[in-house]
């Protein structure tokens, strides 16, 4: 059987980017194809984001070696002549709050870390980069969308003196994006670039779940200062975080430490905690993955009820005891921040 392109094609459609869920072919990577006989040559442009390169010829040689009529291949790295214009410029520290998996907590814990960030007495920015399901708007409770004064850029919204976007303010409630890598990666960018942000200590980005698309653009186009894991005691859930943990290390985030969250849960009637996930995972699991263990956040009702009604627990409840544990999180993370020297070169 001779040698095709479509066959060739089909076989790197398969092909994922090394510690991501991103496939090859849904990035620009791809910059050249040719086909001479049973031969067949590549040329693949890195981003400006570190790409494991033997890693990724692996997983080349796995596929390619499946495809009818190719003898051998060879491939051209092509490298970006230059880092793409900043997208936050006026941004000091660039915070990422990622998991291994959905329905963690994880948009509770960036709204509430940074409204806990502003309550020490920083200006901090807010954007909801998970675009499958923006919770945003929800959570701090705006409505209305955001708005351009010249025409070109928008202003991002404000509630209780923390900026935000989210494209939950640009679609309908119950709209469904169903975007591939291209369009999350064009709309991301207009997020941060096209936003006045101004200028800010700290850009506290929710992530997506997961090891795809938006984590790699991000990865590729911003230097985050570091990021932190959320994570319940859950087994299932700290497996899946431990391969986040995993993704960060391959486009060279630092992870600043983890989180766990519905650590127990807190009877409103008697107090009593119930240990509902289990207990102590995502400590032993910090210990394992030699980062630093922030803190335990409860199941309790009254962060639930701040994250429904539009005002987080750290504003609605600032002397529970929740509520310190969140501000001490962001008092220790800006110290890892500043002993580790991990200004954002924007």
């Amino acid at each position: 059987m001779s040698l095709t392109e479509n066959n060739v094609r089909k076989a790197l459609a398969e092909v994922l980017l090394p510690g991501t869920e991103t496939k090859l072919l849904d990035t620009s990577m791809l910059e050249g194809l040719k086909i001479e006989g049973d031969k067949l040559s590549l040329t693949l442009k890195l981003p400006a984001a570190d790409i494991n390169k033997e890693a990724l010829r692996q997983s080349l040689d796995a596929a390619l070696g499946k495809v009818p009529g190719l003898a051998r291949f060879q491939i051209s790295w092509a490298f970006a002549k230059k880092m793409p214009p900043p997208l936050l410029a006026g941004v000091r520290h660039i915070l990422l709050v990622g998991a291994g998996k959905g329905g963690v907590g994880k948009s509770t814990i960036a709204v509430n870390l940074a409204y806990a960030l502003a309550a020490e007495g920083a200006k901090v920015g807010l954007l909801d980069a998970d675009f499958y399901g923006p919770s945003l708007p929800l959570m701090s409770g705006v409505k209305e969308p955001p708005y351009s004064k010249d025409g070109k850029t928008m202003e991002p919204l404000e509630a209780h003196g923390v900026r935000m976007i989210s494209i939950g303010f640009l679609v309908e409630p119950n709209q469904a994006l169903v975007w591939r890598g291209p369009m999350l990666h064009a709309a991301l960018s207009q997020l941060m670039r096209d936003v006045n942000w101004g200028s800010l200590d700290w850009m506290v980005v929710d992530l997506p779940p997961g090891t795809g698309d938006v984590v790699l653009s991000i990865a590729q186009h911003v230097h985050a200062s570091g990021a932190i894991l959320v994570s319940t005691p859950q087994k299932v859930a700290l497996a899946d975080v431990i391969r986040a943990r995993q993704m960060f290390a391959s486009i060279q985030v630092p992870v600043l430490g983890m989180v766990e969250n519905m650590s127990r849960f807190i009877c409103p009637c008697c107090g009593t905690e119930t240990p509902i996930f289990d207990a102590g995972g995502a400590r032993a699991a910090a210990k394992q993955m030699d980062i630093p263990f922030l803190g335990e956040i409860p199941m309790d009702m009254k962060i639930r009820q701040g994250g429904d009604t539009g005002l987080p627990l750290v504003l609605g409840h600032p002397e529970s005891p929740e509520a310190k544990q969140f501000r001490a999180i962001a008092r220790q993370l800006a110290l890892s921040v500043k002993e580790r020297n991990l200004e954002s070169p924007h």
